[in-house]
Parts: C-alpha cells; sequence; structure tokens
C-alpha cells in the first residue's frame, strides 16, 4: 500500500513540474510584452527528446545483444535534441542584433521552461525504469 502511495505521489509531483515548465514556455510567449510564438517550438524538441533512448531500449529488449552502441548513438541524437531546445532561445534573441525575432524575457523564461521540462523527463526515467516498479512497461 505504503509502495502505491509512494510511486502515485511521484506522478503527481511529476506531472505539477510538467506542467510548471509547460506554463514558463506558455508565459515566455504569450505575455502582452512578448506576444511572438517563435519559442513554442521547443515543444518539438520536448516530444523528440525522449524518442531515440525509447527506440534504443525497445532495440536491446528485442535483440538481446549485449552491445550498447544503439544505446550509445541514442544518447549522442537525444543530447542533440536538447542542446538544440536550449539553443533556439538563444539564438532567436540574438539574431539580428538591431532587431531580434524575441526579447530577451521571453528566451529566459523558454529557458528556465527547458530546465523544468527536462528535469521531469529524467525524474520520469529514474520513477519507472526502477526494476522494482510496476510501471516498468514505459
Amino acid at each position: 500500500m505504503f509502495y502505491i502511495v509512494l510511486v502515485f505521489s511521484r506522478l503527481v509531483s511529476l506531472a505539477f513540474a510538467g506542467s510548471i515548465g509547460m506554463t514558463l514556455v506558455i508565459l515566455g510567449c504569450a505575455l502582452p510584452s512578448y506576444k511572438i510564438w517563435w519559442p513554442f517550438f521547443v515543444v518539438l524538441f520536448y516530444i523528440l527528446a525522449p524518442l531515440p533512448t525509447l527506440i534504443a531500449r525497445r532495440y536491446n529488449e528485442n535483440s538481446g545483444a549485449s552491445s550498447t552502441s544503439a544505446y550509445e548513438l541514442a544518447i549522442f541524437v537525444t543530447m542533440g535534441f536538447v542542446v538544440s531546445s536550449f539553443a533556439l532561445p538563444i539564438v532567436l534573441a540574438r539574431s539580428p542584433s538591431n532587431d531580434p525575432v524575441i526579447q530577451w524575457g521571453a528566451c529566459y523564461l523558454t529557458l528556465a521552461g527547458n530546465v523544468v521540462v527536462y528535469a521531469t523527463l529524467v525524474g520520469f526515467f529514474m520513477t519507472f525504469d526502477a526494476e522494482d516498479s510496476d510501471y516498468t512497461m514505459w
């Protein structure tokens, strides 16, 4: 019983953290002083970032191979998505220098949202990747 409550509380806290991160990204796009939706494209990176790791994990389970080259390639591609999601708002705020695409406040809010969302993704994988968890099907 205690274990179910612990897993449920972790799940609720991960959902709360994810919603805070998305709120920061949306605030970076929708506040009246910013009013531009270019930073919202980082959500595409949020969707794409865990996919290579999930595919490589499924491939290693099905093939039974002890080699982790697919998993290492998946981590490399995942880090490319993560770096791109941090670089996109910075590039949008810096170019062109006389009239940037987004303001620096929107960039900071998007970067803070990135940190929270990726911390939530790491927490999700740490919580549900445990061997004693009932939710190892993820």
